[in-house]
């Protein structure tokens, strides 16, 4: 939910034998809730029963999605080798120890007449969500493969129409080609139209300007305790953020000052001076909630998030009473995660907990116990 509300484009990633899940039709949810344009990536490639024509099927029907491949596998299962792309028309080999040698080949003799069946398949589909490729399809033309490139990306990004790509992610097999339709088919930051609301003017809508000569503004939508206290992940929407600057936080009206900024690696972290509009970096030490805006000193405000209803509670006692660190949890838990939701009871005095499931719960009493040392 965080994540998706400040993401321009997003790669759902599919399983080549169990197919759309109950999970993926919620992230689906979510990624049309935030009208989020994605490639589709079927993984697990190597897997016994690997059949990605199902699944291509199960996103068009379960899905509603518009849908077709971009690439026929060579070879399934334990003989899974590589990916044909049907647009340029070779194979895709991955050599080395972590598949970091990219070997192009000519297609093998016996994928030619599935390769072409392919591509007649996606051109019938584009024809049907794109007025380009439908006029030369009605008039019995061939689309070249720059015409089909601009197609697939116009159609991802209206959101009628995903790219399906294959590979297996634990053998290194099909990534590279992934990452560059992530660059070919994914909106840039300037071809997403994202509003604010001025909150002087009775929440006037108004378009943000993704560039970074504008004023700054971004928004929160993500906290995590660090060692070096509490990293805050921002989405720049527009302006630039400088190491140095003062921002203003729209909802406590105070000034900050950014004193470290950082870009995340996954797990390693980059220092860096400035960063522009459509980035996402995080900050040390800067007291705000999951969902707030931060300005230049305007009082814009970027929409927050869509934070679902608990739909369970348990009552909550620390084993040891008048532990100061018990309510030091809840209270930092409550910032960093918008479903976790904390009462006391006005009649039985208990202190009520409620999340979205049972293993959400049972995950925050773990922490208080492993990184507080409350045993409840």
């Amino acid at each position: 939910e965080r994540a998706l509300r400040v993401l321009d484009g997003a790669v759902l990633v599919l399983c080549s034998v169990s197919g759309v899940q109950s999970q993926t039709i919620t992230v689906d949810r979510q990624m049309r809730r935030y009208n989020v344009p994605r490639i589709s990536f079927i993984n697990k490639m190597d897997r016994a029963g690997a059949n990605p024509k199902r699944i291509i099927d199960q996103i068009r029907t379960k899905l509603k999605m518009p849908a077709a491949a971009l690439q026929v596998p060579i070879g399934a299962e334990d003989a899974f080798e590589g990916v044909v792309d049907i647009l340029s028309n070779r194979a895709i080999y991955n050599r080395g120890a972590r598949g970091e040698d990219v070997v192009y080949d000519k297609v093998p003799d016996h994928l030619v007449e599935s390769v072409n069946a392919a591509r007649e398949e996606l051109v019938s589909v584009l024809a049907e969500v794109d007025d380009e490729i439908g006029e030369l399809f009605i008039e019995d033309k061939v689309p070249t493969v720059e015409q089909l490139h601009a197609a697939v990306r116009r159609a991802t990004i209206a959101r009628t129409f995903t790219p399906v790509l294959m590979g297996s992610a634990i053998k290194d097999k099909g990534i590279q080609t992934l990452l560059d339709a992530v660059v070919r088919y994914l909106p840039k930051p300037t071809e997403v139209k994202n509003t604010m609301l001025d909150i002087d003017n009775e929440e006037k809508e108004l378009a943000v300007m993704p560039y970074s000569n504008q004023p700054f503004v971004g928004l929160a939508f993500k906290l995590e305790e660090g060692k070096y206290g509490q990293l805050t992940y921002i989405r720049v929407y527009q302006g630039r953020l400088e190491k140095g600057q003062f921002a203003y936080h729209v909802k406590s009206g105070k000034k900050v000052k950014i004193s470290r900024l950082v870009r995340m690696h996954s797990n390693s972290m980059e220092d860096v001076n400035s960063v522009g509009a459509g980035e996402i970096c995080a900050l040390f030490g800067i007291d705000c909630a999951s969902g707030d805006t931060f300005t230049d000193g305007t009082r814009y405000s970027m929409s927050t998030m869509f934070v679902p209803e608990p739909v369970i509670s348990l009552s909550l006692t620390p084993k040891e009473k008048n532990s100061p660190n018990f309510s030091k949890a809840l209270n930092r838990f409550q910032k960093e995660d918008p479903t976790f939701r904390v009462h006391i009871d006005s009649e039985s005095k208990q202190t009520i907990i409620s999340g979205m499931g049972e293993l959400h719960l049972d995950i925050y009493v773990e922490r208080m116990r492993r990184e507080y040392n409350v045993d409840c």
